[in-house]
């Protein structure tokens, strides 16, 4: 390897990694993808969404044999307290369409299947192989050292797609080490139960999923979010929060899933499971004010590494595989065109970027994170606490007039928040969600 020079090096083999390797690979361009683990997604022990429009815009015929879970047709969103849940939910069968726009995957199974696509459009992947730093010359990255033998893989672009957590860029300079505040640190198990079970719970049929996210008390006052996917014979779920709330409380992550697996909403849905996999994973939470820089002389970011991940429509596999594409095609642009891979050139990766949904999604919530991260006791615990009482009473059937449950449920706000603290919280969420 060290006598060869590639057209790019790309280091890490998940979504966004695989996305930029194979878009340049089924491009012709010389291409050598670098994963720290056993094989792609050994290190992705969880569930996830998968949005079907961006990968068609890079395998078209992905349906054909991707590993994929179930298609998706209703989604549920819950506010928790300790006993209960007050919740919205979209169930539609304009879902059962011939090519649906969502699947529930098994990471493990699903990167190593792209992996194998990677590989097919002319790809080199080497696995067990972490690359340690970045070897410049003049300023410019001209390539990286591994672990295997420490001598210098020559690449004219070195794309960094090594996840929220990477060292390699941080290393080199080219990013900061992401904040406590910029990052959650999820924990996830997978439950195993019989597919026809799992269809009779959560009332599907076929290849039907389902998804449950949930916030409130459950997170502790802290900013954070709990899930659960339904895939053909097993049942992801998991809960994460700010690596800052988790220092300042010192709350167990672990404690937080063990709570949201009893809570008397969940509980039934997993009676009986069988878990066999258990996690922990790192996601940038930043938004838009924490993006680094996306270029460089000789390199580009994507994905988790560069902080890709739309927080408040919990996205992130589509932002990176865009993210990975969309780099790909930038560097094959330049090289097509006889250009070098300096800074100049490859600010067409931001500029791409910019043009696309992600960065514009991005822009728009760019407020949003720092809203939820300062005021999270009121939006996780207070909030929601205040919603399950107003809907108890509003249930309640005792002989109590309804009058008084109204004036009950009004002044149980203004005294939680204070008839200012309730207009100053509606402000500002209006105007982080504009």
């Amino acid at each position: 390897m060290s006598e060869e020079k590639f057209d790019a090096i790309v280091i890490g083999a998940g979504m966004a990694g695989n996305a930029a390797a194979y878009t340049m690979a089924s491009r012709g361009l010389k291409v050598l993808q670098l994963e720290r683990g056993e094989y792609p997604g050994s290190k992705n022990v969880q569930g996830a969404i998968m949005y079907a429009n961006m990968l068609e815009k890079i395998i078209p015929d992905f349906r054909d044999d991707a590993p994929l879970e179930r298609h998706l047709v209703e989604q549920r969103f819950w506010m928790m307290d300790d006993t209960s849940h007050v919740g919205i939910q979209y169930r539609s069968d304009d879902f059962n369409e011939s090519r649906p726009e969502r699947y529930t995957i098994i990471r493990a199974q699903f990167d190593r299947w792209f992996s194998r696509k990677v590989r097919a459009a002319g790809a080199t992947v080497l696995c067990e192989t972490t690359a340690t730093e970045l070897a410049h010359e003049g300023g410019k990255v001209i390539g990286v050292r591994t672990d295997r033998t420490g001598d210098i893989i020559l690449a004219d672009t070195v794309v960094l797609a090594e996840g929220a957590n990477g060292l390699l860029g941080t290393r080199a300079g080219l990013r900061q080490t992401p904040t406590p505040e910029s990052v959650a640190l999820a924990v996830k198990e997978i439950h195993f139960l019989p597919e026809d079970v799992i269809d009779q719970r959560f009332g599907l049929h076929g290849n039907e999923g389902c998804v449950i996210e949930a916030a409130g008390t459950i997170s502790r006052g802290m900013a954070g979010l709990a899930f659960l996917y339904t895939n053909k014979e097993s049942i992801s779920l998991g809960i994460g929060c700010l690596v800052s709330d988790f220092a300042a409380t010192c709350e167990s992550p672990y404690e937080l899933l063990e709570a949201f697996k009893n809570h008397p909403s969940i509980k039934h849905l997993i009676a009986g499971t069988e878990v066999k996999e258990y996690a922990a994973h790192l996601i940038p939470e930043g938004g838009y004010k924490a993006i680094p820089a996306l270029f460089g002389d000789g390199w580009v970011v994507v994905g988790d590494a560069a902080q890709l991940n739309n927080a408040v429509h919990r996205e992130g596999s589509n932002l990176a595989m865009t993210s990975g594409r969309i780099a790909g095609e930038a560097i094959f642009d330049v090289k097509s065109r006889g250009g070098r891979m300096t800074k100049k050139n490859l600010a067409l990766y931001k500029t791409m970027l910019d043009e696309s949904f992600v960065i514009k999604d991005l822009k728009k919530y760019k407020d949003m994170p720092a809203l939820l991260h300062t005021n999270s006791r009121n939006f996780f615990m207070t909030y929601p606490k205040l919603m399950s009482e107003a809907s108890k009473n509003f249930m309640r059937v005792d002989g109590t007039p309804k009058i008084e449950n109204e004036r009950a449920t009004t002044a149980a706000f203004i005294k939680a928040r204070s008839r200012l603290g309730l207009v100053s919280d509606a402000v500002r969420l209006a105007f982080a969600w504009r």
